[in-house]
């Protein structure tokens, strides 16, 4: 009877300890189901293979733009690598050939008769310049006339093809004896080849060495866009010689900088590399109050295509440099629809100039 009890007590004791065994189990696996719960639930730390700076900089400017309503948005746009040889601003000379074909070109007495100008003539009519430089040309020389009463500048020297700049280059150094002319730039590398360029004299002395009431253009022709082109002191920069009546078409905002700062072209186009578009840029205003903003972008060679950053709702132009990029400038007080990339896109005309130019 005593084991039969001690047989029942024993059996429960170790059913109970089974209870328990299994009830710690359990509570067991509860925690651990608990806890990986839990440590799935927490948040993720960065990957090391992600960039910290990821649209850091898109971000930046969103972000200041909210705060400063004067803050410059800017978005790329795709320009052909190519069309780094093209605009208002391509620098030619000894060292950068100009890649000539299908100039924009107008004839310049046809057009002044179609306008009824009689400030200015061209010296025959086949002297062509390109398209763009023929308004602002003769808005200066209308000006001119106005303050001067002077209507006797003739254009003797306009666009040449290369055909017709090798002729003077083979023709200045059978007159000088010499290897190499500082007179007339190489076959391929002369400004008149790229339209942009004028040479003046008058129909009263058939010279011209911009003194006297002449002086006014020299004073006037950054508000045209127009600059001297070769001058006196700059001669061992540009390689050729003073030519007083040697003008280059560039544009307002960059002849007024060259002008105000006695730079030839050679030297802003270094100085504008200085102005990268991810670093500070060039920012001035003219005499007339415009304000503007330039920076260069370096053209991207292994590509078709260069990817150019531009205001989303200003104007600006682009232009090559003729060398290594492009330069945009930026009018900063004219908030328009972003216009299209203001490059000149050749379209063949060819035609020979007046074989009495002036050299260059």
């Amino acid at each position: 009877m005593g084991r039969d009890v001690n047989k029942r007590k024993s059996m429960k004791r170790a059913k109970i300890i089974t209870e328990i065994c299994i009830s710690l189990a359990i509570l067991g696996v509860g925690g651990f189901m608990i806890k990986s719960a839990i440590s799935r639930s927490q948040t993720l730390g960065t990957s090391p293979y992600v960039a910290d700076s990821l649209a850091d900089n898109e971000t930046t400017d969103i972000a200041e733009a909210t705060t400063d309503p004067n803050k410059i948005i800017f978005e790329n746009t795709a320009v052909a690598t190519k069309d780094k040889f093209k605009g208002s601003l391509i620098l030619v000379n000894n060292n950068q050939q100009y890649f000539s074909g299908g100039e924009n070109l107008v004839s310049i007495n046809e057009k002044l008769g179609e306008d009824g100008r009689t400030s200015y003539v061209g010296n025959d009519n086949d002297m062509q310049i390109l398209d763009v430089v023929y308004t602002p040309l003769s808005e200066m020389l209308d000006a001119f006339n106005a303050a001067t009463g002077y209507n006797d500048i003739v254009i003797i020297g306009g666009y040449r093809t290369t055909d017709k700049q090798q002729e003077l280059y083979d023709e200045d150094l059978a007159s000088t004896g010499l290897d190499s002319s500082d007179r007339v730039a190489l076959p391929g590398h002369s400004e008149h080849e790229s339209g942009y360029a004028l040479d003046f004299t008058t129909s009263t002395t058939w010279d011209y060495d911009g003194t006297g009431e002449y002086d006014w253009i020299n004073q006037n022709c950054w508000k045209y866009g127009f600059i001297l082109r070769y001058q006196e002191n700059k001669t061992e920069i540009t390689q050729i010689k003073y030519e007083p009546w040697h003008y280059r078409y560039v544009g307002i905002p960059h002849a007024y900088y060259m002008y105000k700062n006695g730079l030839c072209f050679e030297e802003y186009t270094d100085l504008l590399r200085n102005y990268p578009y991810d670093s500070e840029h060039l920012k001035f205003t003219d005499d007339n109050g415009t304000a503007y903003e330039v920076y260069f972008v370096q053209s991207d060679d292994g590509a078709d295509e260069t990817y150019v950053p531009v205001p989303s709702s200003l104007k600006y132009d682009i232009s090559g440099n003729n060398v290594d990029g492009f330069i945009v400038t930026v009018y900063t007080g004219e908030t328009v629809e972003a216009t299209e990339a203001a490059t000149e896109a050749p379209t063949e005309a060819p035609t020979d100039a007046p074989t009495d130019a002036p050299t260059e």
